[in-house]
């Protein structure tokens, strides 16, 4: 939890320090004197008074603020011309307007450095690869299969995973990468259906690993001395003409290619199913733990055991029992065969009923021992200085098209406000991305510094985007708005935010439970 925090802090931190910087620098550029400069909210645990400036690390690291002088528009303190010449209220329009929208031009500034150094240095990036793809979902009836390698939609290019934020509301087309072949695929959905059933394609692809009666692991290939583990179960099923190699998995779980066994067998049968016939099966269906006086600890089933058949059906994977089980009526007895070192029994298990996310779930108490693929990461670098530049401007730029046409299709409803994630959603997402590599992390922080400098010009009060439409209402008015005008505007936009925060939170919080 520690970890996560941590990442956390150093993900947002920057992101703020870089906003907040945009309206310090802009701010002492144009003569205003700065009091505060604090990255956080809240009590503060660090500070330091500089050139007349407190500078302030807060406890809440959500945000940051900078403190000028002479910024409350509802203040009655009579100043002196001296001080008048450090105050922000008493600066010109123009002048208010970059110190204000100094915040949001540095965090643009920001993606863009972090897309020109990854583009100049090289960022490696998952693989567009879809995962495990059941034959009983919709994502396989529109066309995907396991393993297929997304590259396109519609006429946009897909290189990331975060490239599906797309401009457009419809896919119409996706391009697929099987094998050495691309295929396109007739999808024609709305964009939020369309990610909705992308995510069953997102399941894990499992490693080729089988294990035998005695419990020693072997790893299948179709290629001859494989120097690590690379290929998934399903992609070599797919492509299984009836050979391949046997290898066993060392302590270290390494392969041993002194052990190699050509097989051959009906090119016309399952990979599965022919290694089964041959006493080696799916390591997912070796139990990694039994779950206390569940069914399967009731009925007698123990760790290491191999389940290998129901109802008197032969099981090919985890996934096949697991879906087996919720096609049963409620509180039916069902025949389990498994084997136990290298003794096959059969017992009669009724599956007890859990209830997930208001849906009733058939569980026997046991887990997987399945062994999942890493994704597989490419490395995107372009040399031509040029060329980065350009590509740079360009990211830059279309992130922000789509992150207003994002919030665009929030407020007229074509996207749930279920899709927005607060502080633990952004936590998770820069840890699991730091997980994969380090210029994911970074595509992160550049997504995000994007949004954030998007958002925060939003013409609502309290934001930016309030202060700048502020200054377009007063050059037009030629005047200050009323008291009552901004005590109003203020409110709004502050109801505004905390609905934001509330909904942001509510999402996390149900996510989490």
């Amino acid at each position: 939890m520690f970890e996560k925090i941590l990442i956390f802090v150093v993900f947002l931190g920057p992101l703020i320090f870089f906003h907040e910087l945009g309206h310090f620098l802009f701010a002492r550029f144009f003569g205003v004197r700065v009091e505060v400069f604090s990255i956080g909210f809240g009590p503060k645990f660090f500070k330091k008074i500089h050139n007349g400036t407190e500078y302030a690390l807060s406890v809440i690291p959500l945000g940051g603020y900078v403190k000028m002088f002479g910024d409350d528009p509802f203040s009655e303190v009579q100043l002196t011309d001296e001080e008048k010449s450090v105050a922000f209220n008493y600066k010109t329009k123009w002048q208010r307007f970059w110190i204000v929208f100094g915040g949001p031009l540095a965090n643009l500034l920001l993606a863009f450095v972090i897309y020109f150094s990854l583009t100049t240095i090289g960022e490696k990036v998952p693989e567009t690869k879809v995962g495990f793809i059941s034959e009983q979902t919709k994502v396989y009836e529109l066309g995907f299969r396991s393993g297929d390698v997304l590259v396109g939609i519609n006429d946009e290019k897909i290189s990331s995973f975060d490239d599906l934020n797309l401009k457009s509301s419809t896919v119409e087309t996706v391009i697929v990468k099987r094998g050495d072949q691309q295929i396109h695929l007739k999808v024609n959905l709305g964009l939020e259906a369309f990610l909705k059933t992308f995510m069953e394609a997102l399941n894990p692809l499992k490693k080729s690993i089988f294990v035998n009666s005695k419990g020693q692991r072997f790893y299948f290939s179709l290629v001859q001395s494989p120097q690590m583990m690379s290929s998934s179960l399903e992609e070599l099923t797919a492509s299984f003409k009836g050979e391949g190699f046997l290898y066993k998995i060392n302590s270290d779980s390494t392969i041993d290619i002194s052990s190699e066994q050509r097989l051959t067998g009906d090119p016309t049968q399952k990979l599965t199913d022919t290694l089964m016939r041959l006493g080696y099966y799916p390591v997912d269906l070796m139990i990694r733990n039994i779950v206390m006086s569940s069914p399967a600890d009731k009925a007698g089933l123990k760790k290491d055991d191999i389940i290998t058949g129901l109802n008197g059906q032969r099981l090919y994977g985890f996934e096949e029992l697991r879906s087996t089980l919720q096609k049963l009526n409620k509180n039916e007895v069902v025949e389990l065969k498994f084997l136990s070192g290298e003794t096959e029994k059969t017992v009669k298990v009724t599956p007890e009923i859990k209830l997930v996310n208001k849906q009733e779930i058939k569980l026997l108490g046991v887990e997987s021992s399945a062994e999942f693929l890493e994704p597989t990461l490419v490395e995107m670098r372009e040399s031509n200085i040029l060329a980065a530049f350009s590509q740079s401007v360009v990211r830059t730029w279309d992130g922000m098209v789509k992150t207003f046409l994002g919030y665009k299709k929030l407020i007229s409803r074509e996207v749930s406000l279920n899709n927005i994630g607060g502080p633990l959603a952004i936590g998770k997402v820069a840890s699991d991305s730091l997980n994969i590599s380090l210029s994911m992390f970074f595509r992160l922080m550049a997504i995000i510094s994007i949004n954030l400098g998007v958002i925060n010009l939003f013409p609502i009060p309290v934001l930016d985007g309030g202060h700048i439409m502020f200054l377009a209402f007063e050059a037009i008015n030629r005047g200050p708005l009323s008291r009552k005008k901004l005590e109003l505007a203020q409110k709004f936009g502050i109801s505004i935010l905390f609905f934001l925060i509330f909904v942001a939170l509510f999402n996390d919080v149900t996510r989490l439970f």
